[in-house]
């Protein structure tokens, strides 16, 4: 585009230099007709700006319209030129130019990245003494999340965990939003997520035992709200875990009711949630998946319930979650019987500077009981110190101590430990 109008601006200047001499009559039709093609070049430059902006979002049309100065009060019209060009180049190399990189932040503001990565090294003592140790990738989390209008928005969840999953980098979750819960108190999400069922809020290194029995993640429909502290959400899907006779059809569903209060300085969150099948969780489908096949007699309901209290530098969480019926003899199994399974959780933290770094030390119990089958000890005691060492960056260790369940139940009676040292980085 440079390249023609030097052309267009050189063959005009010599068109006038070869007229130099004629009467002022050629002289002013020419100098007028160099008005005019300015006069259709601006316009044209004015007309690519406002195209370029009209193809942004609404959102960003009014950045992009600063950079590009649509209306050109303060640029020249070469200036311009070169701005259109350099955005429009950025553009086509993908962000590659100055402009193009201004661009991104400009579309940051609609579309979010986030980003998890965590790295640990573990020396652990089994119940029968043999001790492993190991350095692992355990954690790469990309999230995504797309705010399309005010109205609707998708979110997408990447997730690596080293040895799960045949080392792949898996969907683990993609939904869409629809509702604006600053403007009205209900909203639709479809697509993969994680249930709520469950709290299972934690400042240690491993999960808790109620997420190892009740966390569930399946593609489903929830509808929920959210008004004056109060929340809850009604949801629907196609578990993998059946009654005899009912495969295939959408026949689970749970809900949640909470209610979250906030002071200077204090915090109380406190809820309460059902699903009428337990056995469709993560731990217990893949365990009678391996067992029955993932057919059951009769779906077993569960129940869950969490408190967290946060008062200035301290921190209070429990969470309780059952089965509220027993499975049948050769489902899940415990001393001899069907087996109904439950686990809980405590745990206390302070939040205080060390090293002049924010540090968290935390202390939590937990336990479960008739979950011999699925591999949960029956007591759990845990010590955690975490210090942001630098921005967005944690150094965490971890001691464990686990309890098996008695000989008497089947267990081993004995103890088992490990040591987590854990560098995580989140952006």
């Amino acid at each position: 585009m440079k390249k023609v109008i030097s052309l267009t601006v050189l063959g005009l200047l010599l068109g006038s230099s070869s007229v130099w001499g004629a009467d002022n009559t050629a002289l002013e039709k020419q100098m007028q007709e160099l008005v005019q093609q300015n006069k259709m070049l601006m316009e044209r430059v004015t007309l690519l700006e406002e195209i370029l902006v009209g193809k942004q979002p609404h959102e960003h049309q009014k950045a992009l319209a600063e950079k590009v100065n649509v209306r050109g009060e303060e640029k020249s019209m070469s200036e311009r030129l070169q701005q259109v060009e350099s955005v429009l180049a950025g553009q086509e190399a993908g962000g590659a130019e100055d402009e193009g990189a201004s661009l991104i932040e400009i579309m940051g503001k609609s579309v979010g990245l986030s980003g998890l990565v965590e790295v640990e090294a573990h020396s652990s003592e089994s119940y029968d003494d043999e001790e492993t140790s190991d350095i692992t990738l355990a954690t790469v989390e990309i999230g995504l999340e797309a705010h399309i209008t005010d109205w609707s928005h998708a979110n997408i969840v990447l997730l690596y965990e080293e040895g799960e999953d045949g080392d792949e980098l898996l969907v683990d979750e993609g939904t869409i939003t629809l509702g604006n819960l600053e403007k009205f108190p209900a909203f639709l999400t479809v697509g993969k997520m994680y249930l709520p069922f469950g709290s299972y809020l934690t400042n240690m290194i491993s999960d808790t035992l109620p997420l190892e029995l009740g966390e569930i993640s399946d593609s489903a429909a929830q509808i929920g709200f959210e008004a004056a502290g109060f929340y809850g959400s009604m949801y629907v899907f196609n578990g993998d875990i059946y009654e005899t006779g009912e495969d295939d059809k959408i026949d689970n569903f749970g809900f949640n009711l909470g209610y979250v209060y906030e002071s200077d300085g204090f915090t109380l969150d406190a809820g309460a949630d059902w699903l009428n099948n337990i056995a469709d969780t993560n731990g217990l489908g893949d365990f009678l998946e391996g067992v029955v096949g993932g057919e059951i007699d009769d779906y077993v309901e569960g129940f869950a319930a969490h408190l967290l209290v946060e008062t200035g530098p301290f921190t209070f969480a429990g969470e309780y979650l059952t089965a509220l019926d027993s499975f049948q003899v050769g489902e899940l199994d415990f001393n001899g019987a069907g087996a109904e399974p439950e686990a809980w959780s405590l745990e206390a933290s302070m939040t205080t500077e060390l090293l002049g770094r924010e540090t968290t030390f935390s202390l939590g119990y937990q336990g479960s009981d008739e979950a011999l089958a699925l591999e949960l000890p029956e007591e759990r005691y845990l010590a955690t110190v975490r210090m942001m060492i630098l921005e967005n960056t944690s150094l965490a260790l971890e001691y464990l101590h686990d309890e098996d369940y008695d000989k008497g139940d089947d267990g081993t009676g004995d103890d088992a430990d490990a040591l987590t040292m854990q560098l995580a980085v989140e952006f």
